[in-house]
């Protein structure tokens, strides 16, 4: 950095002095330069110190501009390491690329033990009262006054909706909007405050191989959690929106159609459907847990449950034999979020 003059031995009084610094404050060499001063001609400009002996010596710098030169000295060198333990102090460090929030505790950061703990208390069991029996299924809290995304075959046709918390408590709901063409619905609770909203994080990052957990009620089983992988992307599944088609039964041995490469799976799906981009994976999923929760490492909602394969498509079978095989599919958050305006206004099948 060039300077307009020297300052030698206690001569520092002789120009205007530097400008007042703020306790803590760095400022850094690379973006604030000194002041320049300029003197008038008739001004005598002080004498540069010789040293007595050898080469010229390097001067220490006094006072407050000496100090903060080495404060940002150090700063740069410890910049990064700073950084990083204050994420893990702070728990803001990711386990995934899904997103940037964890919601996961991190002394418990990527285990599935932590996600249980931090996400249980969003997802809910869905029971619905049909005209030709009952249904039930899963829903994940989005609002803390009671605001529940879910599947539309969860929901579809229902004359009445019951859900349970996690801590065992019972709400009426209303269904407030359905998109058959993405198996979306949206449900809010009555007299319901204080819930614990789900986080929603980014589909667009998920890849291939990342740990999931899924939460959900499988065969009426409230909160029960699984664990896999993401076993595949961008699949495209094809599901029933014919009301009555894609419904579980209450027992929990309904089929849970869907098509796949020009095959049915589950059952006919009937011939109102809709194909829509989906997340595969193997984590265990049964009836009931359809439009549960397909979780991140983090603790962020990355799908909504919505169908699965069986080894058998007989309905008249035991639901022991309907059981997940690890072939499960998500609608990805991502269209959720898009959909929920269209929801919230009464849906796309109003």
């Amino acid at each position: 950095m060039t300077e307009t003059y020297r300052r030698s031995g206690d001569d520092s009084q002789a120009y205007p002095p530097q400008p007042p610094y703020l306790p803590g404050v760095v400022l850094s060499e690379q973006t604030h330069e000194q002041p320049r001063y300029e003197h008038p001609q008739h001004e005598q400009q002080p004498q540069q110190e010789q040293p007595q002996h050898g080469s010229p010596k390097k001067k220490r710098l006094r006072g407050p501009a000496g100090l903060i030169t080495a404060v940002a000295i150090a700063a740069a060198a410890v910049g990064g390491g700073t950084a990083y333990a204050f994420q893990e102090l702070t728990g803001s460090a990711t386990a995934s690329s899904s997103t940037s929030t964890t919601v996961v505790p991190s002394s418990k950061k990527g285990t599935v033990s932590g996600v249980a703990e931090a996400v249980s208390p969003s997802i809910v069991e869905i029971n619905a009262t049909l005209g030709s029996g009952s249904s039930t299924g899963s829903g994940v809290i989005i609002t803390s006054d009671g605001e529940i995304v879910t599947n539309n075959h969860v929901v579809s046709g229902a004359s009445s909706v019951k859900v349970s918390t996690s801590d065992g408590k019972t709400y009426t709901a209303e269904v407030v909007g359905t998109d058959a063409k993405k198996d979306l619905a949206l449900i809010k609770l009555k007299n319901a405050s204080g819930l614990k909203a789900a986080t929603l994080g980014d589909s667009e990052g998920v890849k291939v191989g990342d740990d999931v957990v899924a939460i959900g009620s499988p065969e009426g089983l409230t909160g029960t959690v699984t664990s896999g992988i993401v076993s595949a992307l961008a699949r495209d599944v094809t599901v029933s929106t014919d009301e009555g088609q894609q419904q579980q039964q209450g027992g929990g041995s309904g089929q849970w159609p869907f098509e796949y490469g020009g095959q049915e799976f589950n059952g006919d799906t009937g011939s109102s459907k809709t194909t829509y981009k989906a997340i595969q994976t193997d984590a265990s999923l049964n009836p009931g847990n359809s439009g549960g929760a397909l979780i991140d490492m983090n603790g962020n909602i990355v799908g909504i449950n919505s169908a699965m394969y069986s080894s058998s498509s007989d309905s008249s079978t035991s639901s022991s034999s309907n059981g997940s095989v690890g072939l499960g599919f998500a609608i990805p958050i991502n269209t959720v979020k898009a959909d929920l305006d269209t929801l919230r206004a009464g849906g796309a099948d109003s």
